[in-house]
């Protein structure tokens, strides 16, 4: 298990693998509780009969059950231990080379993509390589995106985090109170008020 404290460590590590996790059987229950929270019913997943006789000689697992399963084989390699927040910002790519066949063993293999400086704080890149137990050819391969952020000091405020890759002017504009329209409006209507003869 590798362990992250600092945003140094993180850098020094772009580039590395980190490490894989336990094997984990996909069973049939996983698969039909799967299919049951995403309402995807496919034959291939769920009939066990139907599918011995489909293209992979019995039911297989739901791509996103094995993508959603990244975060927490992950888990078992390393973790982030910085001061601040860690956001999930998303997915960079997403390939399924192999279908996961139900009673297969599945672990995860990460690496550390790249770190970079965003506005926000750093941006790490993790690769997930999760391989299938006897087989060649991965089941599922995928960048992960995660926000690291600094300390926060400023108490009692909300922060808004900037969009990584954005530039400044993409920023909203705050209109000074003095060029406000409304304001210059109903400064000339008191003004007005006051030079009227009585």
């Amino acid at each position: 298990m590798r362990v992250f404290s600092t945003f140094e460590e993180i850098e020094a590590a772009a580039g590395e693998e980190l490490g894989t996790s336990d094997w984990v059987t996909i069973d049939q229950e996983r698969v039909d509780r799967f299919a049951d929270a995403t309402g995807d019913h496919q034959w291939i997943h769920v009939d066990v009969e139907r599918a011995k006789d489909g293209p992979f000689g019995g039911t297989i697992a739901h791509g996103y059950l094995t993508l959603s399963l990244v975060p927490w084989l992950g888990s078992q390699v390393f973790s982030l231990e910085t001061p601040g927040a860690r956001l999930n910002y998303g997915v960079n790519k997403v390939r399924f080379p192999t279908p996961v066949v139900v009673g297969s063993r599945i672990r995860c293999r990460v690496a550390v993509a790249g770190v970079t400086d965003v506005p926000a704080g750093k941006q790490l890149t993790l690769r997930h390589t999760v391989e299938i137990d006897g087989q060649d050819k991965p089941a599922c391969v995928a960048e992960t995106v995660v926000l690291l952020l600094p300390r926060l000091t400023r108490k009692g405020r909300s922060v808004r985090l900037p969009v990584p890759g954005a530039s400044p002017a993409s920023a909203p504009r705050r209109v000074p109170r003095s060029r406000a329209p409304g304001r210059r409006r109903a400064r000339r209507a008191r003004g007005a008020s006051r030079r009227s003869p009585r």
